[in-house]
């Protein structure tokens, strides 16, 4: 591999650790608790060695008698009731930074996927993006738990121990640092291979998560066409693909282990021969190390390799993390950073003024759709030699397009299918940047939109409402009733309490628009984006649709893309695509 290629490889690996490492910055206090306990109960290894050291060999070599060595057995106890109680607390204080970590990154990502805009994911597999949530935000969690925590471990007990055995007899001492800086050398070169099989195995569960949540949607549909044998073999096969990737992490793991025991148990019994042939005077040493030093010794030698060990075991965690940001970074572009509550947090400070939006927003409205009321600002909308495009790889739909639109005006967006309607609306939403130009909205200007595929959440139509902000039963029931969500929701069993599927399952597609116009209703918009307000209503219902928002929206903007006549009369003027001539209904504007 080229030298360029391995540096950049370094670079990016360095870059995620770091970034995991920050997850877990709200949790620090608990992270120094976890690092504290665990070494202090590392370092208690040393006196209750030598308490247990003591006492045998008072009692197997000078025939002591045990109850004649109280400050020993009292040390003794200490040590293991304190080791006891530490390896408690720091478990528990690993476990509240990994579960923080986890928070923190569901938190980013979701903040993430709301930057992109709700565009972004419809060119992503559902199931893949809800997968990293849950087996990516685990591997984070994996991270802090177990190979940080274990890391920490490593860079403190061990040279303690050490130098404890060196202190008691240099030759035992030696024999454990030359067979120290095997152990990380070889778990350098299995974590190379461990983190491209994670990698893999992320990938696939991906997959895997993606296929099967688009097929059950889909299931419907693959009955219709005879199509279930054929899926179910695919799926048996992505699950087999699977369990191979996850039985190869499996094993480089297993294999680490191996090496590490092999290496662990080699030195642990040169220490034991050592001293074995001392005992026996076959090393030709003038004085012979005692019972209790070569006890002490031995006690220490395993312990020594088990933080090594323990990190080990754990390797594949990092390894498994670094994948996981590496599929995070691939799917959103870069890897989601921490906002401004999570660095508050972490900081222990608070945004006053931000506590003081969050305990005011959104405001109670005294009467059912008051505040619906007209923006202040001239205009409320100004669109100035606007290009746009759909996404950065596609072609221009409109160039140089420009018009205003003032409090209480209705502009009706208009053209043949694909000319660029929708994207428009979904532009001025801020969801798809501007390819040139600028789009300007008032100062305090609240927007809505309701657009042609309205995304409804499992639950009932009046929850669903409630999405937009707080709202009593009767803004809940005004919005409706303009909305015209009253005329199918009273042949509902249940009315507004009625339950819906996800993405309105049961609900045919005008029912839908209709709650997400209401929906929009209750945020007593300044500017309303309506994306195909009227399609599938019929005439009566979308004439009482219209005269419903004239009245009720005297000061709102409207901005609405239609095929409708009614609503182009209704709107008053119309915009048309892609030419971007303004005209009146029957006339020149």
């Amino acid at each position: 591999m080229p030298a360029e290629t391995l540096a950049r490889e370094r670079r990016e690996r360095t870059l995620r650790e770091r970034w995991l490492v920050g997850l877990g910055a709200i949790a620090s206090g608990r992270w120094r608790l976890a690092v504290a306990a665990t070494v202090l109960c590392g370092w208690l290894l040393v006196p209750q060695a030598w308490a247990l050291s003591t006492l045998l060999d008072a009692v197997l070599a000078r025939g002591a008698n045990p109850a004649s060595l109280p400050s020993a057995w009292l040390l003794l106890g200490i040590c293991l009731v304190a080791r006891a109680l530490l390896a408690r607390v720091g478990q528990d204080a690993a476990g509240d930074v990994a579960e923080a970590a986890r928070h923190a990154l569901r938190g980013r990502l979701w903040r993430s996927m709301q930057a992109h805009g709700p565009r972004w994911p419809r060119a992503r597999r559902s199931g893949a993006l809800a997968e990293l949530p849950m087996g990516h935000a685990g591997a984070a969690g994996g991270y802090h738990a177990g190979y940080r925590l274990a890391r920490a471990e490593v860079s403190a007990v061990p040279v303690m121990l050490l130098m404890a055995v060196f202190m008691a007899d240099p030759v035992p001492g030696l024999l454990l640092l030359l067979a120290a800086p095997l152990v990380p050398a070889f778990m350098v070169l299995v974590g190379w291979g461990a983190e491209a099989a994670s990698r893999e195995q992320l990938d696939a569960l991906a997959r895997m998560g993606g296929r099967f949540a688009d097929r059950l949607r889909g299931l419907g549909l693959i009955r219709l066409y005879g199509r279930g044998e054929a899926e179910l073999a695919g799926i048996a096969a992505a699950a087999e693909g699977l369990r191979v990737r996850s039985m190869r992490v499996l094993r480089i793991a297993f294999l680490s282990s191996a090496v590490l025991e092999f290496f662990a148990s080699v030195s642990v019994a040169l220490v034991a021969l050592y001293f074995g042939l001392g005992y026996l005077g076959m090393l030709g040493l003038e004085v012979a190390p005692d019972l209790r030093t070569g006890l002490f010794c031995l006690l220490l030698a395993p312990e020594f390799f088990a933080p090594l060990r323990r990190l080990g075991t754990h390797y594949h965690d990092r390894a498994a993390a670094l994948a996981a940001a590496g599929a995070i970074e691939s799917t959103l572009g870069t890897l989601p950073q921490a906002g401004t509550h999570e660095v508050q947090a972490a900081e222990g400070r608070h945004d006053p003024q931000m506590q003081a939006e969050s305990a005011t927003a959104p405001a109670p409205i005294d009467s059912p759709l008051a505040g619906l009321a007209p923006g202040r600002a001239q205009p409320v909308l100004q669109v100035e030699s606007l290009a746009l495009a759909p996404a950065p790889e596609s072609s221009v739909l409109f160039e140089a397009l420009s018009f205003a639109l003032g409090p209480g005006e209705r502009l009706a967006v208009v053209g043949p299918s694909g000319c660029g309607k929708s994207a428009l609306l979904e532009a001025i939403a801020g969801w798809i940047p501007p390819r040139e130009g600028a789009i300007t909205l008032g100062p305090a200007t609240r927007l809505a939109h309701a657009g042609q595929r309205p995304y409804l959440f499992q639950g009932s139509l009046a929850d669903n409402l409630r999405l937009a902000g707080a709202a009593s039963p009767e803004e809940v029931l005004a919005a409706a009733d303009v909305a015209q969500v009253l005329r199918f929701a009273g042949r509902l069993p249940h009315g507004l309490d009625t339950p819906v599927g996800e993405r309105g399952f049961g609900l045919s597609g005008g029912e839908a628009r209709r709650v997400a116009l209401a929906r929009a209703l209750l945020r007593r918009p300044g500017l309303l984006l309506l994306d195909e307000p009227t399609a599938f209503l019929d005439p009566d219902t979308e004439a009482a649709l219209l005269q419903a928002l004239a009245t009720q929206l005297p000061g709102c903007a409207v901005l609405v893309a239609t095929h409708s006549p009614r609503v182009m009369r209704w709107a008053g003027r119309v915009l048309e695509l892609p030419s971007g001539r303004l005209a009146s209904v029957g006339g020149q504007a």
